[in-house]
């Protein structure tokens, strides 16, 4: 079992930055993937970056690319996203993932194994 929790989410203004973090708990296996998604009101959960868990490798949807990075840090077991220069359309509740076996391409919620309960991220114009 995996146990995660999210933090960081808040109101910024358009055009700032947030640092997300997710504490990861339980047994991780050196398959494992973590994941960042995020789902406004109306539309479907939607995959925005990765990374693998062992080796550090990421992995960005288009939606990610450019603005957010994620990150690792083994020695707090934790996985951030850091994201920049935030647009209203930015704003969604954002979760943190985990999945043992990564599908590698056209990434679906069903994908993953384990969920946290999401930050909100809200962002004025």
């Amino acid at each position: 079992q995996v146990q995660l929790v999210e933090s960081g989410g808040g109101l910024v203004q358009a055009g700032g930055s947030l640092r997300l973090s997710c504490a990861v708990s339980g047994v991780i296996v050196s398959s494992t993937v973590m994941a960042w998604f995020r789902q406004a009101p109306g539309k479907e959960r939607e995959y925005i970056a990765a990374i693998n868990w062992r080796a550090g490798t990421t992995y960005y949807a288009d939606s990610g690319k450019g603005r957010f990075t994620i990150s690792k840090d083994n020695a707090k077991k934790s996985v951030n996203l850091e994201m920049n220069s935030l647009k209203p359309e930015d704003a969604a509740v954002y979760y943190c993932s985990a999945t043992r076996v990564w599908p590698g391409n056209r990434v679906r919620p069903r994908n993953m194994d384990y969920w946290g309960q999401g930050t909100q991220v809200t962002v004025s114009s």
